[in-house]
């Protein structure tokens, strides 16, 4: 959803698969800095998502068992999910901004180095890839990877030790940027220690709480709702909550999630109802049997996840 101080929405999102061996969960977010320096962020968050995807199929194919042949071992795909798979995708993202460029520019500005013509297409990045083997997920720049465990405790594996300071934040045009990249590494020992709840969201979402409880607890909320009410309703209001949001912090919010029903139903849930949208309208299939709900619209909260504080867990409207 676009930002009630912005002009563009320069968020872009994905969400796909099942989180299958045939057909892998992976849900990606990128939030494209805006403002005249980054004057094709819109389009730089674009390319970020869609390199993403491609990478992240690559990924899972290499963790994906083939017959008698055995895959690579969990420390071998560790190793690649920490290093290659950086390195990988920051290249393919610059080669296809400097692509872009060299197609759409009118004519060569003197003196423009190929780190000039990056800076216009700046972009944060946050995905996550879901097999039946491994839980992965990376992370460069501002936003956020929520996970509800199979116990229900909700975590942010990917948040940075120190927040960054003002609107400053990591970006994919920044030289070197693989090295900046945040990995997070979580072999699935058991199907029943499958996630119930993965997020990705941009920064326009937590950006609305006066604090990380508040965030928490609304995650937390969503996880109540879709385990009380199904992933239809939830899809439903989605936008809305998004908007509520969007308005308290002025800035584009991006949620993608995938919801285990599996691991739901096994706490004693009621099965969600089938989506009855695509990906771009908001849903797809999600991980175990269960559904991805993707949305770009205004929100706020449920019930279940408002900050139970005497203080409002969303900023003031300024």
């Amino acid at each position: 959803m676009q930002g009630v101080n912005k002009t563009r929405n320069q968020d872009y999102c994905e969400a796909v698969g099942l989180g299958t061996d045939e057909e892998p969960l992976i849900l990606a977010v990128a939030d494209g800095h805006g403002s005249a320096v980054h004057a094709r962020s819109h389009l730089g968050s674009r390319f970020a998502v869609d390199l993403f995807v491609e990478e992240a199929r690559q990924f899972a194919a290499l963790a994906r068992p083939r017959g008698d042949e055995r895959p690579p071992s969990l420390a071998w795909l560790m190793h690649y999910a920490e290093h290659t798979f950086p390195r990988q995708l920051v290249s393919a993202w610059r080669e296809r901004v400097l692509g872009n460029w060299a197609r759409t520019s009118s004519h060569e500005e003197p003196g423009m180095t190929d780190e000039d013509k990056l800076l216009l297409y700046g972009s944060t990045l946050v995905g996550a890839v879901l097999t039946p083997r491994v839980f992965a997920a990376w992370q460069l720049g501002d936003g956020e990877l929520t996970v509800v465990g199979d116990d229900g405790r909700v975590s942010m594996p990917l948040a940075p030790a120190e927040a960054d300071l003002g609107d400053e934040t990591e970006s994919l045009c920044t030289p070197e940027a693989w090295l900046r990249v945040r990995t997070h590494w979580a072999p699935v020992t058991a199907p029943s220690r499958t996630p119930r709840l993965v997020s990705v969201s941009t920064d326009g979402l937590s950006k609305s709480f006066a604090s990380d409880r508040g965030f928490l607890q609304f995650m937390a909320g969503l996880d109540d709702r879709l385990s009380a009410e199904g992933a239809a309703t939830v899809r439903a209001v989605l936008p809305g909550w998004l908007g509520k949001a969007s308005q308290h912090s002025g800035d584009d919010t991006t949620l993608v999630a995938a919801w285990n029903t599996a691991a739901s139903a096994s706490a004693g849930a009621p099965e969600p109802v089938p989506p009855a949208l695509g990906p771009a309208a908001g849903a797809s299939e999600g991980a175990a049997g269960g559904v991805a709900d993707a949305g770009t619209a205004d929100a706020g909260p449920p019930d279940a996840g408002t900050d139970t504080t005497t203080e409002d867990p969303h900023r003031s409207g300024s």
